[in-house]
């Protein structure tokens, strides 16, 4: 089954809750960190790059493993998905909520970096959720692309395609960025303790995941 495409009700709200799920966790991660992020790479990398270039090796090796993480979530979530031949979605929700639940218990026994760790992982599963049988997708944890696509699709509303293609991942952008207030918010009030709201969350997209599996 393919769920790469936004071409359903389900599948957009479903993208825009995982987005805005993501955005949620990242403001959490950001805040955290100091400036590094939990689920965009980019802005990771970028980061690591110009520390490196002014010689600030612990932002580096921070930078660095933090990607490495999220590759391994990424690599995660495609084996469950891979490994399945229905119900793949709720698989990866499952996995991705029972990793941010291992975060909020971290976080309560003192141990910091490894919620980190969990939370950086669960966003590098969570975006197999739209993967397709070939690998690649949808990601749900950044909107680059999603910016991108809602620039062309507009070009070509104003070249005489279809008026509102562009809406879509434009919902996208939008569930990120107020994802990101609610944890910038969140992490304010009750610090790295907030992920449990997103473990909560998580547990309640897989189960709408589940009953509204396309047969």
């Amino acid at each position: 089954m393919r769920f790469h495409m936004l071409n359903s009700f389900r599948n957009i709200a479903l993208a825009c809750a995982l987005s805005m799920l993501a955005g949620y966790v990242d403001g959490i991660g950001y805040l955290h960190l100091g400036g590094l992020f939990v689920s965009f790479m980019s802005g990771n990398s970028t980061r690591m790059a110009v520390s490196l270039a002014g010689g600030d090796w612990p932002v580096v090796g921070q930078a660095f493993m933090v990607i490495v993480l999220f590759v391994i979530g990424a690599a995660c979530g495609s084996l469950i998905v891979l490994g399945r031949r229905s119900y793949r979605q709720p698989w990866v929700l499952l996995a991705e909520a029972m990793l941010l639940v291992i975060a909020g218990l971290c976080h309560a026994f003192g141990l910091a970096i490894y919620a980190i760790a969990a939370i950086v992982l669960a966003m590098g599963l969570e975006n197999a959720a739209f993967q397709v049988d070939g690998g690649g997708g949808l990601g749900v944890t950044y909107v680059t692309g999603a910016l991108v696509k809602v620039g062309q699709l507009i070009g070509s509303a104003l070249a005489g395609g279809a008026r509102f293609a562009w809406a879509p991942n434009l919902l996208l952008w939008a569930a990120l960025v107020l994802g990101a207030v609610l944890g910038a918010l969140a992490y304010h009030w009750i610090n790295l303790a907030s992920i449990w709201f997103a473990a909560g969350f998580a547990f309640a997209l897989c189960a709408v995941a589940a009953l509204t599996e396309p047969q």
